[in-house]
């Protein structure tokens, strides 16, 4: 689904054919077909916590007869805990695409690690650029408009999906989602890994001091943001990357997307460097009516700075204790002052 960044395997090694074949054979069955055969797989660009395969197969008979492109989605060698497993993330693309969001067609699901060693679901492989720095780098004054609308439309998609369906019980209970837990979580988190961050200290404090009221629960995408959406010619093709996906306000998303962590190449855009919140907003309530006041999007955008904060602390870890040794995990570590700087930026907590 993104540009890949590994040559295709020419030449499997025995273990690696057996894995192939296996593959094969349950494409086969779940595709109806006579028979598959990949002819080629490349790792795909992006994904820190979950790995994505991009698969040229060739099929015989059945309703996909004829050469298809599809995408594997599988764990990477270690997950941050609170994500969601493969089969919960295939449950939640399956909700969404039934509710008109721009996703890749969600196809098959393989809890049976002896096929592939991890669990993993296949879906429709989509043309597009996800990388932020390329979708951002050569916009006008006001970015792109209606590429910022339709993002703020399926966003709105998204948040019409309400609690009270069994398919995503496992989502668990909307009422006990507050900003007390999240502010809490983070604690636990920066505690167990043992490092002293006082700015984060500081903005959880004032995150605290300064909640705003709550509204009615939705469902969350909880990492809706540039890089994770595929987007071609000022047209979205589809949002990627269900793996945080849980039940909250539906502002967390929207300070998510328009944090000034997740702009690029462009600052100054507030909906994800992308174009201006007025045009991310009207494709929006063109779906769902949302009152957003300023002081509750600045109060989002600072508990979406502080959680990647956290993330960053989390990944750097995974790294440094040798449980995967990672250049991308190591450098999402060195991101930490510039949060921090934002997050004193936001709060007041500069002094000149």
């Amino acid at each position: 689904m993104r540009g890949p960044n590994e040559a295709a395997v020419t030449v499997p090694q025995p273990e690696e054919q057996l894995k192939q074949t296996r593959l094969e054979t349950f494409l086969c069955v779940q595709a109806g077909a006579q028979r598959v055969t990949l002819e080629q797989q490349q790792r795909l660009s992006g994904g820190a916590i979950q790995e994505n395969w991009l698969l040229d197969v060739s099929v015989e008979g059945g309703p996909y007869a004829g050469r298809q492109r599809w995408v594997l989605r599988s764990d990477a060698q270690s997950a941050v805990q609170e994500s969601l497993s493969r089969a919960q993330e295939f449950a939640v693309l399956s909700s969404v695409h039934r509710a008109g969001v721009k996703v890749p067609q969600p196809l098959w699901l393989c809890e049976d690690a002896s096929v592939h060693g991890r669990a993993f679901f296949i879906m429709a492989w989509e043309s597009g650029i996800a990388a932020g720095h390329r979708l951002t780098s050569q916009l006008g004054a006001e970015g792109d408009p209606q590429l910022a609308a339709d993002l703020g439309a399926n966003l709105a998609r998204i948040h019409r999906i309400l609690p009270g369906q069994a398919r995503l019980d496992f989502l668990g209970d909307p009422q006990q989602v507050s900003v007390q837990a999240s502010i809490d979580s983070h604690r636990v988190v920066i505690d167990r890994l043992e490092v002293f961050q006082p700015v984060l200290g500081w903005g959880l404090r004032w995150c605290e001091a300064n909640a705003p009221k709550t509204s009615a629960p939705c469902l969350l995408h909880g990492d809706f943001r540039t890089g994770n959406y595929l987007a071609e010619s000022s047209t979205l093709q589809a949002v990627l990357d269900w793996e945080f996906t849980g039940w909250g306000d539906p502002r967390e998303d929207i300070g998510w997307f328009t944090a000034r962590c997740w702009r690029f190449s462009r600052p100054d855009l507030e909906a994800g460097g992308i174009g201006t919140l007025e045009h991310f907003m009207r494709g929006y309530s063109e779906v769902s009516p949302l009152s957003l006041e300023r002081d509750e999007l600045v109060f989002w955008q600072v508990m979406a700075t502080l959680r990647w904060a956290v993330i960053a602390l989390q990944q750097a870890q995974r790294h440094l204790s040798g449980e995967e040794p990672s250049l991308e995990l190591a450098l999402t570590g060195r991101l930490i002052p510039e949060l921090e700087l934002d997050i004193l930026r936001l709060t007041g907590g500069l002094r000149r």
